[in-house]
C-alpha cells in the first residue's frame, strides 16, 4: 500500500515539501482518501442498486471523515482504528446497509497487524468484530450471518497484517545476515592481503638488510641488496597505500595533515582539564622524564584520560592523583581517587567493573605491549588503576634516539 517515491517528489509526484514537517507521510495521505473515496462511492452504489435514499448529508460527511484517522494509521494504529470504527458505527446506525467491510475499516485493522504485537492485534480485532457486527446487525441479538462474516472478515485483515510484518522481520534480519557477512568477507580479504604484503616484503628487506650487514666488505653486494631492498620497501608502501585508499573510499578528504597523537608528555593538559571539569587532579612524576615510543605514550595518555573520566562519572566529591613513574625497563602510571568507588546503587556498572567497557579498553591497550593492568576499589575507599607497561630493549634504544643522546 505504500508507493515508491522518486527523489525530490512523493508518491503521485506531489513534492516533498508540501507535507514536510507533518505526522503523516504522502503515502498515508493517498491511501487515506483513496479508500475514503471507494467507500463513499460503494455506499451510493448500493443505495442505487437497492433504492433506499441514499446516504443523506450526515452520512456523507461520515464517510468522508471516517478517513481522516487513517492518516496516523503508522504511528498510532490502535486510536486511529477505534476512531474509525466510531465513525463506521455512526454510519451504519445512521444509514443501514447491511453487512459489509469497508476500505477504511479493512485498512485500519491490517495497520494494526502490520505494525503492532498479536497480542495488540488479536484484541484490537475481537473488538471491531463485535463492534462492526453489532452495528450492521442491530441490537440487542445480532444475525448469525453478520457474527460470521464480521469475524472472518476482521480475523482475515489482522492475519494478513501479521504475516507481512512477520514476513518484514525476516527479510531485514537476511539482509543484515547478508550485509554482515559480507563485511566478514571483506575483513578477511584485506587479511590476506595484509599478510601477503608482510610476509613476502617485510620479510624480504629484512633478509636483504641482514645480507647487507653480513657483506660489508664487499660493496657491489651490498649496493645489490640496498636496491632490491629500497624497491622491496616502496613496492609495500605502495601497495598498502592502495589498500588503504579501499578502507577510505567512503570518507572525505583530510582538510589538513594529521595532528600527532597524545603522549605521556600531555598528562599536564589531561590534569588540567580534570580539575576545570570539578575533580581536583594532581600529577606526580617520578624519574627523570623521557620520551617513549608512540605506542606506549599513547597508551599511558588513554589510560589516565579513562580513568580520570570514570573518577568524574562515578567518585562524587572526591579528589584524584597520576602517579607516572619512569623506569630503566619500562613506564608505570597509576591513577587513584578517594570518592565513592563504585556508581550508586542502580546507577552504573557493579563494584570492581567500574567503567564497564572503558576497563575493557584499557586491559586490551596494555596487553597489546605485555604490560599487565589493575583496576578495583581500594581498601581504605575510593578506586585506583595501576598499569605497568614494559619496554623493550630495542624501545629504549629508539627512545634513547628521539632524546638525541644516542646517533644511529
Amino acid at each position: 500500500m505504500d508507493g515508491l517515491q522518486r527523489p525530490g517528489t512523493g508518491v503521485g509526484g506531489v513534492p516533498r515539501h508540501l507535507t514536510a514537517g507533518l505526522p503523516w507521510t504522502q503515502a498515508d495521505a493517498l491511501v487515506a482518501v483513496g479508500v475514503g473515496t471507494l467507500d463513499l462511492i460503494t455506499h451510493l452504489l448500493v443505495g442505487q442498486v437497492e433504492g433506499t435514499r441514499g446516504v443523506g448529508v450526515p452520512g456523507f460527511v461520515l464517510l468522508v471523515l471516517s478517513g481522516v484517522p487513517l492518516l496516523a494509521r503508522r504511528h498510532r494504529p490502535v486510536p486511529a482504528l477505534a476512531a474509525v470504527l466510531v465513525l463506521q458505527s455512526a454510519i451504519d446506525l445512521s444509514t443501514p446497509m447491511g453487512i459489509h467491510f469497508g476500505g477504511v475499516l479493512t485498512v485500519a485493522v491490517y495497520s494494526v497487524g502490520r505494525n503492532r504485537a498479536w497480542p495488540v492485534t488479536a484484541g484490537a480485532a475481537a473488538v471491531t468484530a463485535v463492534v462492526t457486527m453489532l452495528s450492521q446487525s442491530g441490537f440487542p441479538l445480532p444475525s448469525l450471518e453478520a457474527a460470521v462474516a464480521s469475524t472472518a472478515s476482521t480475523a482475515f485483515v489482522a492475519g494478513a497484517g501479521l504475516a507481512v510484518a512477520r514476513w518484514q522481520r525476516e527479510v531485514d534480519a537476511n539482509r543484515k545476515l547478508l550485509a554482515d557477512r559480507a563485511v566478514a568477507e571483506e575483513r578477511r580479504r584485506i587479511a590476506r592481503e595484509l599478510h601477503d604484503i608482510v610476509a613476502h616484503h617485510i620479510t624480504t628487506m629484512q633478509l636483504m638488510a641482514g645480507g647487507a650487514r653480513a657483506n660489508l666488505a664487499n660493496p657491489e653486494v651490498v649496493r645489490d641488496a640496498l636496491v632490491t631492498l629500497e624497491s622491496s620497501g616502496r613496492l609495500a608502501l605502495r601497495e598498502m597505500r592502495q589498500l588503504l585508499n579501499v578502507l577510505r573510499a567512503g570518507d572525505e578528504p583530510d582538510a589538513g595533515p594529521t595532528p600527532p597523537q597524545p603522549g605521556a608528555e600531555d598528562l599536564d593538559r589531561l590534569v588540567d582539564e580534570s580539575c576545570q571539569a570539578g575533580l581536583p587532579t594532581g600529577l606526580d612524576v617520578h624519574g627523570p622524564r623521557r620520551p617513549l615510543p608512540p605506542t606506549v605514550g599513547l597508551t599511558v595518555f588513554r589510560i589516565v584520560q579513562e580513568a580520570l573520566t570514570n573518577a568524574r562519572k562515578y567518585a562524587g566529591p572526591a579528589r584524584a592523583s597520576v602517579r607516572l613513574t619512569y623506569r630503566p625497563d619500562g613506564v608505570t602510571v597509576e591513577v587513584r581517587d578517594d570518592g565513592a568507588g563504585v556508581p550508586a546503587q542502580g546507577t552504573g556498572p557493579a563494584a570492581g567493573d567500574r567503567g564497564g567497557f572503558g576497563l575493557v579498553g584499557m586491559r586490551e591497550r596494555v596487553a597489546l605491549h605485555g604490560g599487565t593492568l589493575e583496576a578495583g576499589p581500594r581498601p581504605q575507599g575510593g578506586f585506583a588503576v595501576l598499569a605497568e607497561l614494559p619496554l623493550a630493549p630495542e624501545e629504549n634504544v629508539e627512545a634513547a634516539v628521539q632524546r638525541g643522546e644516542v646517533h644511529r
